[in-house]
């Protein structure tokens, strides 16, 4: 597969999406963090106004990771870099699991953005070749989502799809309890679908992402240098808002 020569370097307007995308979460867990405190009453787990939010946040982060490798694989991305960039993100997703076992003992996460995005990168770089039949797997692998509850009922040896370990696929009929669960179904296709998009834009559009701009200045470089750090970011933003207004709470009694 054939694209037009790129620069290897980093394109700007991806990390702006995905600071974007960065900046929403933040808000969403301050908000999830004041619920947490007993200083607003919110039910995140459904209340349409949150839950929407969390699959537009998580859809953000997604489709720019598909975009991402569909850039660094036209750049020429080998496999020994794939993996030293891959052991970053499977490391810090293991952080994200013993963090959430101290704080949520019961509900923590083993299975969450960080872990979809691992496996997700590995089966993306094996089928990157598939070109524009990404879009109708992307479709079939959301669409996924909302037959799942319907064929499991009716064909109930299937249920094993729910017990942990099973239900990263994400063939489910029933929400496991988990503060943060992105399985493979449907979120795959979301990162299939930012791929696609990525190589047409690379082979027609190029300068959509980014190819021509001249280096960011200002606010404008601080926000790419938020979504070029994300990784770090994800890992420590929540930690610090916790403490935040876990401490101001204190400090108010």
């Amino acid at each position: 597969m054939a694209f037009p020569p790129i620069h290897p370097r980093r394109l700007d307007r991806i990390d702006l999406l995905r600071a974007a995308a960065m900046l929403w979460m933040t808000v969403y867990h301050f908000c999830f963090d004041l619920d947490h405190f007993g200083l607003i009453q919110e039910n995140f787990a459904r209340d349409p106004f949150w839950t929407w939010q969390r699959s537009a946040i998580v859809s953000g982060f997604l489709f720019t990771a598909g975009l991402s490798q569909a850039v660094a694989l036209s750049q020429g991305l080998n496999w020994p870099r794939f993996w030293r960039r891959w052991s970053q993100v499977a490391g810090a997703a293991l952080l994200v699991t013993a963090g959430s076992a101290l704080m949520f003992p019961k509900s923590f996460i083993y299975f969450g953005v960080l872990h979809g995005i691992a496996v997700m990168l590995i089966v993306v770089r094996l089928t990157a070749g598939w070109g524009g039949w990404l879009w109708p797997a992307g479709a079939l692998a959301i669409a996924a989502k909302f037959i799942a509850p319907t064929v499991i009922a009716a064909m109930p040896v299937l249920d094993f799809l729910n017990v942990p370990g099973w239900n990263a696929l994400g063939f489910i009929s029933r929400l496991p309890v988990t503060e943060d669960y992105v399985p493979l179904l449907p979120w795959l296709g979301v990162m299939w679908w930012g791929v696609s998009a990525g190589q047409w834009a690379l082979r027609h559009r190029p300068h959509w992402l980014g190819s021509v701009d001249a280096p960011a200045t200002g606010v404008k470089r601080g926000l790419v240098t938020l979504g070029r750090w994300s990784l770090s970011y994800y890992l420590l933003h929540q930690p610090v808002l916790m403490g935040l207004v876990g401490t101001w709470v204190w400090a108010s009694r």
